[in-house]
């Protein structure tokens, strides 16, 4: 599994506390592991990431976590690329790399908004980031009498899919 493999990274450069979140790096808020962590960081501590896009993707975010851990007295070390903020030069490489995160934050976006274009144009886009699963002819067997069950077992996809479906055309 990749968390126990990034565990295992954390537990191999000396972390006695790991700590995980499912929250996207994209902001510093609505992270309570995170926060959790600022809170309880003292001085001669040191934050361990994996890499820095975990830790944020926005520049302005990364910078405000270092300067944070600047003012505890404690410091940021990154894996990969190995490095910490404990020197000037880390924390050049660190607001880099920051950028970079942010950079490429973008990137997905536009990437992502790419995508919604061409599923739209392709008449496959479900409004909600993810095509259809259930064809109309599916929802029209339904009708005729089968089971959501059966379409489900026929498509190979979950019931769920097959009301939700069914849920989209009565709305239509």
């Amino acid at each position: 599994m990749i968390l126990s493999a990034i565990a295992a990274k954390l537990k191999a450069a000396g972390c006695e506390v790991i700590r995980s979140e499912k929250m996207s790096g994209k902001s510093a808020d609505d992270r309570p592991e995170l926060a959790t962590v600022m809170q309880f960081l003292r001085e001669g501590d040191e934050l361990v990431v994996v890499r820095l896009d975990r830790l944020g993707r926005s520049t302005r975010d990364v910078l405000n976590l270092v300067h944070e851990l600047d003012q505890k007295g404690a410091a940021l070390r990154i894996l990969d690329p190995e490095l910490t903020t404990g020197g000037d030069v880390g924390r050049i490489v660190v607001t880099v790399l920051g950028m970079v995160a942010e950079m490429e934050r973008k990137f997905i976006l536009e990437r992502q908004r790419a995508g919604i274009e061409a599923a739209k144009a392709a008449d496959v886009y479900a409004g909600k980031g993810r095509p259809r699963s259930v064809p109309e002819e599916e929802i029209r067997r339904h009708a005729a009498g089968e089971g959501p069950t059966a379409i489900a077992r026929a498509l190979g996809i979950s019931r769920r899919s097959v009301y939700r479906a069914l849920k989209d055309v009565a709305a239509a």
